[in-house]
């Protein structure tokens, strides 16, 4: 045999080898299936209880994978805790108020109890955000799994990272385009502010001093302005404590109001309002606010889309036996 079929004899098997790798290591349907059957039951229960005790954390846990997966991916790093020498992605100040910490805690004890060392955190952040938003009214999807949880977590990042309620649509599309995701991408997602409450500093600027001008945002519905405003009254000492929904009309539902509040200049965030700023995304909103059942079944799509964003999967990462703490 010649040098060169030798050579490329090598480099096919060498090739082969790597595509072996790239299939185990990619994400599958009932990734459990032999090794942990009950996993997405035992999250499913969880999430149920805690729905039943407080329909508001399916909002919480909704948020917690949208920080997850723009902070290193779906790696559940927005899980650990932080510690005497590292300040962790849930303690950064531009993630406040982060929910639904307990439910998976209690999911992931209850199947280490049965299967340990097999199911991800990251994994059971992702079956838990598709129940919730089942729960709330939303189309179901199926969760490919296989995630590993990763080993870091700095509050310096999701300092930097995240996306900001005062964002315009230059940034949002931006932040989206970096991690893989499009604008399209990015204003279906927006509408999973269809559900949850907001605290009143995250807007109030809109409606008090607007670009520092000393006046309300041109842009805002005047009697939803107005509204906002009893809502959050502009100097008041509990100011930082007050939540109001940011779909009202359904603030518990996942359903398209969220666009039809928006084509009606009632977003609450810049962020929201944003979405109408170019012909493109406007006629986007309009769509989805016209035709809810688009909306929801490109939801489900863009869910399962930003669950794949920088997983670790084969032998990257590990298996935490406690979400909180690296094994």
């Amino acid at each position: 045999m010649s040098q060169f079929y030798v050579i490329s004899a090598v480099a096919t098997f060498i090739l082969v080898l790597c595509n072996i790798h790239e299939l185990k290591a990619q994400l599958e349907l009932v990734h459990y299936g032999n090794t942990c059957a009950m996993a997405e039951q035992i999250v499913k229960d969880e999430v149920r209880n805690a729905f039943n005790r407080d329909p508001g954390l399916a909002a919480g846990l909704v948020r917690l994978q949208f920080h997850d997966c723009f902070i290193r991916g779906c790696d559940g790093s927005v899980l650990i805790d932080s510690t005497s020498s590292n300040t962790a992605e849930k303690d950064s100040p531009n993630a406040p108020g982060l929910q639904g910490f307990e439910v998976i805690d209690k999911a992931k004890a209850r199947i280490e109890a049965v299967c340990r060392g097999v199911v991800s955190c990251a994994d059971i952040v992702a079956f838990a955000v598709r129940d919730s938003i089942e729960m709330t009214g939303g189309l179901g999807y199926d969760v490919q799994a296989g995630r590993r949880d990763g080993r870091v977590s700095l509050a310096s990042e999701a300092s930097s990272g995240l996306t900001s309620p005062g964002d315009n649509l230059t940034k949002l599309t931006q932040a989206f385009a970096k991690r893989g995701l499009t604008q399209e991408d990015m204003v279906t997602l927006s509408g999973a502010h269809t559900i949850g409450r907001s605290h009143c500093t995250s807007f109030t600027y809109r409606l008090y001093n607007y670009n520092n001008t000393g006046v309300q945002d041109p842009s805002l519905d005047r009697a939803y302005a107005a509204h906002l405003q009893q809502e959050c009254p502009q100097k008041i000492p509990t100011l930082a404590k007050l939540v109001v929904p940011m779909n009202p009309s359904s603030p518990a539902v996942t359903d398209a109001g969220y666009y039809m509040d928006v084509w009606k200049n009632r977003g609450m965030f810049n962020s929201d309002q944003t979405l109408t700023s170019s012909p493109r995304t406007a006629n986007q909103v309009e769509q989805y606010a016209m035709n809810p059942m688009l909306w929801k079944s490109k939801f489900a799509a863009a869910m399962v889309k930003m669950g794949r964003i920088g997983v670790l999967t084969g032998s990257d990462g590990e298996i935490r036996a406690n979400c909180r703490v690296i094994n």
